[in-house]
């Protein structure tokens, strides 16, 4: 009996010992498991309202309000905008699809949007001289005179016979100047400006160009309020340097009055000064007689309009 309970204490010595090893090696694994990861919580994901188109927007023509709408998007793209009236009449220089936001860049630049249906945007150089000493802004008017120089050559083949100056356009607008961006007030402009972009009726581009290629442009500043202008019907018409067909060039649009174009002869005025002028109806003319004379001279008598007088010879 004594050897039965010898063995058994061994035994549950034994699996005493095994549980304590277990135990110790469960506890070691335990102790090089890293910590259970801390729950994270869900992060609102941002969203941006942006303007999407509703429809396909074809390139060149104005953006309707009603194809435009406002959506929330994960991203600001560059250039995006917020609000459908920012856009309303804007032209696309390319085409955008449906769903797409439109961005700055599809669209025609703010310059192009500050020129008039009928006027062009003309950039003429300038220089302190003759753009007011660079004070120029964009939203002024301006009148522009130029001066042509008397041409070298001689007798009908000058197209200029004399030196002058005067006014070629009234109250233009000046949309941009030196290196701004063409918004008034937008900021300063270029101190040392070299161009200035000029909002010109078509029909006077032709003048324009030419009188700052034959001569030299001045810009005048105008007070804003002031909207006297020059009466051009009172001044002779271009003739053009192509002809039109069926109607005169007076009466031809903007744009095919510009494809008429203009030579410096008629710009200087010396076509209308060579117009051939009517002959007068004069009178015959007496032949004159010779009269003899005593002595060693003699006398001829000159009849000018029923008046005689003796030129003695």
């Amino acid at each position: 009996m004594a050897l039965i309970m010898q063995n058994l204490n061994r035994i549950i010595a034994v699996l005493l010992v095994a549980a304590a090893l277990l135990l110790g090696l469960f506890a070691w694994m335990l102790a090089r498991r890293p910590p259970p990861a801390r729950p994270v919580a869900p992060v609102a994901q941002a969203s941006f309202p942006v303007v999407v188109a509703t429809r396909a927007l074809p390139a060149g023509k104005p953006i309707a309000v009603d194809a435009l709408r406002v959506e929330k998007l994960p991203i600001n793209p560059i250039g995006a905008f917020n609000d459908p009236a920012l856009l309303a009449g804007r032209v696309p220089v390319t085409d955008i699809g449906a769903q797409v936001p439109v961005l700055d860049t599809q669209l025609s630049s703010g310059l192009a949007e500050r020129v008039e249906p009928g006027e062009r945007a003309v950039a003429v150089r300038v220089d302190e001289s003759n753009a007011v000493g660079n004070r120029l802004r964009p939203g002024n008017f301006v009148d522009v005179f130029f001066t042509l120089k008397r041409d070298g050559a001689v007798g009908s083949n000058a197209e200029v016979e004399r030196t002058q100056a005067r006014l070629l356009l009234s109250r233009v607008r000046v949309i941009a100047f030196g290196k701004g961006d063409g918004a008034p007030g937008g900021g300063e402009t270029d101190a040392a400006a070299r161009t200035a972009v000029l909002a010109v009726p078509i029909a006077e581009v032709d003048s324009l160009t030419l009188a700052e290629g034959a001569g030299r442009l001045v810009l005048a500043l105008r007070n804003p309020r002031d909207a006297e202008v020059a009466d051009m019907a009172a001044l002779p018409a271009s003739e053009g340097v192509l002809k039109t067909a069926a109607k005169s060039t007076a009466r031809a649009s903007g744009s095919t009055r510009a494809a008429t174009g203009i030579s410096l002869e008629e710009l200087s005025g010396d076509a209308v000064a060579r117009a051939p002028v009517p002959a007068a109806h004069n009178s015959p003319k007496t032949p004159a007689r010779v009269i003899a004379g005593a002595g060693t001279h003699h006398d001829i008598e000159v009849i000018r309009g029923g008046r005689a007088e003796t030129v003695a010879w």
